[in-house]
């Protein structure tokens, strides 16, 4: 139990502004007496009492005194002291003035819950999802193969999204709980048996599985979260995630010096996965069932939602053909153009990656308050533009581009990753996303394989890369002119289909 002592000296009116119930982070019914309690909030033991001393003179002394526990595992630790240096203020009876760090939409405990456990799932499925883009180059050196072969590795890859598209639609029709977690064990497993790779073809099976494994677990996390949160914190809750899931990448990024240590390092990044099964088994003991699989829903087919489902589709596949090449070359871009090291290619990464995670936070706050198009697009646009410049640079603004490129382009993961768990309903949730990863996945490999040949036909990944960008600029048209406003929406709104669930803390989903 955390504890939050604040006094304060004044009249009466003074007294009076702390015997308020609070209606802000925590929602509080008073119990009389001074003493309130959490009638709704991201706590699961919470209690106020406030006492209060007649000083003479007119004056009063008010002793708050507030103890709390978060429902937030895993990382609660890292919100206790803003929690707390909110509670040291007197209570806050406007409900729509959440702090600056929190959803705008106030969580229960369950959502706040689940997505402390999606956040620890999100650190495995982060360095799943980077760990073949960040050691290639490497596995490429041993193994005698060009920058050509790499791309056709990478795009073969990516043919285990079929997989993916079987276990997402398997949890429409089972739940979403044991196919996550079954994803995660799996996409560990098969990503440790790479580290045995006695060729480019043994180690891109194994990837194969492994990353169909991590692709439905990356759909089924957002899945979860858009299925729980209210509908005022459904972007907020994408951005968390998507800092966690980077996080799981930062720590493959920041393993890779270990690929300096001779010819075959780069194979002990690949045991990694194998520390991420007990924490796949300590999130199995506390995730419920996805709170909207559970309720009844109809099951309905894709016929009235195609125009959705194209719409998104082909989004993915441009947006992919510049995305996925520009982040699966980055380090052959760095280790052969700019002959960086392994150490100076993680330091260039965590020092220009990691400031993205201000773009994640803001733009997902500004999407759920203000609206995902205009934020998406903006932060599609100077993301694209800022990547290119970086592959055509060198020198100092090398790192600056890719900073303001992770910057800016941060804000697109949450305004625009919500769209595809947003626009259709429970029953087909995971077919409709498994679809759009086919789609993306077919944009990425077909992008890998084109910037592979313009690469060797222009000297470069810079000029491939501005080519291939020209597919993002027509994303960025389509954001702005087709894409519905789902912000302030629950999804039974978006989707009337679904029937509409019990009061998710008074907020509505």
């Amino acid at each position: 139990m955390a504890r939050v002592v604040t006094r304060s000296t004044g009249g009466r009116a003074e007294v009076e502004r702390w015997l308020q119930p609070r209606r802000d982070i925590v929602a509080e019914v008073a119990t009389g007496d001074g003493r309130f309690e959490a009638e709704a909030g991201p706590v699961t033991d919470y209690r106020r009492t406030v006492e209060v001393t007649d000083l003479g003179d007119g004056q009063l002394q008010v002793t708050s005194t507030t103890d709390f526990r978060l429902s937030v595992p895993y990382v609660g630790w890292l919100f206790v002291w803003p929690v707390r240096r909110h509670l040291a203020g007197p209570p806050r009876t406007d409900g729509s003035r959440q702090p600056w760090w929190a959803p705008p939409d106030r969580l229960d405990a369950r959502a706040a819950s689940v997505l402390g456990l999606l956040v620890a799932i999100s650190l495995v499925a982060g360095y799943l999802g980077t760990l073949i883009s960040q050691t290639i180059t490497y596995a490429a050196s041993e193994f005698g193969v060009d920058s050509r072969g790499q791309g056709t590795t990478l795009a073969s890859i990516r043919i285990g999204v079929l997989l993916a598209l079987v276990l997402v639609a398997v949890a429409d029709r089972r739940g979403r709980r044991m196919v996550l977690l079954g994803c995660a064990a799996g996409g560990c497993i098969f990503a440790a048996a790479g580290a045995l790779a006695p060729s480019m073809a043994w180690l891109g099976a194994t990837q194969l599985v492994s990353r169909a494994f991590s692709t439905a677990l990356a759909l089924l996390i957002s899945i979860v979260a858009v299925e729980e949160m209210p509908k005022g914190a459904r972007a907020y809750a994408v951005s968390v995630l998507g800092m966690a899931a980077a996080l799981g990448a930062g720590l493959c990024i920041m393993a890779l010096p270990l690929a300096d240590l001779g010819e075959q390092g780069w194979r002990l990044l690949y045991f990694g996965p194998l520390l991420g099964l007990p924490l796949v088994r300590g999130v199995a003991r506390s995730l419920p069932e996805s709170r909207r699989f559970g309720l009844p829903h109809a099951a309905t087919t894709m016929r009235g939602h195609r125009s959705r489902l194209a719409l998104l589709a082909v989004s993915a596949l441009l947006l992919a053909l510049f995305t996925a090449p520009a982040s699966q070359f980055q380090n052959e871009f760095l280790r052969v153009e700019r002959d960086f090291s392994a150490a100076r290619i993680t330091l260039f990464t965590l020092l220009t990656n990691t400031p993205g995670g201000i773009g994640v936070i803001v733009g997902g706050r500004l999407a759920d308050v203000r609206g995902r198009r205009l934020v998406g697009a903006v932060g599609l646009a100077g993301g694209v533009g800022a990547t290119v410049l970086m592959y055509l640079s060198g020198g100092w603004p090398l790192w600056a581009w890719s900073v303001v490129g992770a910057v800016v382009g941060g804000a697109v993961v949450p305004a625009l990753g919500v769209y595809g768990p947003e626009l259709f309903p429970t029953s087909l949730r995971g077919r409709a996303n498994g679809t759009l990863a086919i789609s993306a996945v077919l944009g990425s490999s077909l992008g890998l394989l084109l910037a592979g040949h313009l690469a060797d036909r222009f000297g470069g990944f810079g000029p491939a890369l501005a080519v291939l960008s020209l597919g993002s600029v027509v994303v960025v048209v389509l954001v702005l002119t087709l894409y519905p406003e789902t912000a302030h929406q629950s999804l039974e709104e978006l989707n009337p289909e679904d029937v509409p669930p019990p009061s998710l803390g008074g907020l509505g989903g």
